[in-house]
């Protein structure tokens, strides 16, 4: 079953994810997709506040079932990554807008978050049963639209474009874009996603890094995305690799993009 084939179309709900999760659990299928016009406690990475004012966002959660060969393991904690690289592709393709990916979640623009990707994994026992793939995308909002204390800091098409934007070719372009690129996951291409990934962080390898953890900042060259997309630092003491668990926040040397 494809991403999209069934949408459920909401009003207003407090979260897609929370929503695609109940329906997981009562036996949805793989793919089905739960669109909103808002979220009242919509949330990003970390237990962060996802602003999801009506009619402005694509609000989008999609149930993933593992369906590659019997034995192997489920590749969702590539899961961001792909889901990344197809949001990039589908703001591309339906808005002609050219986007970064801010390792492991954020799609940005020009240094602005102009999207996220929250991805939670249910499981049963030790096994993952299920996976939540939320995206949100900043699509129609103007600068009024944002809080005080994303002013500055986010942006959505509309800004960067100067004219409107349709949400529902951006949902469409972006199920025909997971189905891409997680059926490249499905197929064990996992050295393939990393390597797209990293060909389109804001970033080039050899930028100075400064990545907040809860152990404290580590600053040092970025190398490259390591095995399972952890991000790999060179500092004095020697390399270190960042997984998705761990990161707290990620800035670098320079300023706009570097490439």
């Amino acid at each position: 079953m494809t991403f999209g084939a069934t949408i459920h179309r909401l009003e207003s709900v407090p979260s897609t994810n929370d929503a695609a999760r109940e329906l997981a659990r009562a036996g949805a299928a793989h793919g089905t997709a739960v669109v909103a016009e808002e979220q009242t406690r919509g949330r990003g990475t970390k237990g962060r506040i996802w602003h999801s004012p009506r009619g402005c966002g694509l609000y989008a959660s999609f149930i993933v079932r593992w369906e590659g060969p019997e034995g192997r393991r489920p590749e969702f904690v590539l899961l961001p990554l792909a889901a990344g690289l197809a949001a990039g592709d589908a703001i591309l393709e339906s808005a002609g807008v050219s986007v970064r990916l801010k390792w492991p979640n954020d799609l940005v623009w020009d240094r602005k978050k102009l999207g996220g990707i929250l991805t939670e994994s249910v499981f049963r026992g030790k096994a993952p049963d299920f996976a939540v793939l939320g995206v949100g995308v900043n699509v129609n909002q103007e600068e009024d639209d944002f809080p005080g204390n994303l002013k500055g800091a986010a942006t959505s098409l509309r800004l960067v474009t100067g004219r409107p934007a349709s949400r529902e070719r951006l949902l469409g372009c972006l199920c025909r874009a997971l189905d891409s690129w997680y059926n490249r996951l499905v197929q064990g291409e996992r050295a393939g996603v990393i390597r797209a990934y990293d060909e389109r962080m804001p970033f080039s390898r050899g930028t100075r890094v400064f990545v907040s953890t809860a152990r404290g900042e580590i600053s040092g060259i970025y190398r490259g995305l390591a095995e399972e997309g952890r991000l790999r630092v060179e500092r004095d003491a020697g390399p270190v690799d960042v997984s998705f668990e761990e990161i707290q926040g990620l800035d670098w040397q320079g300023q706009g993009e570097s490439r």
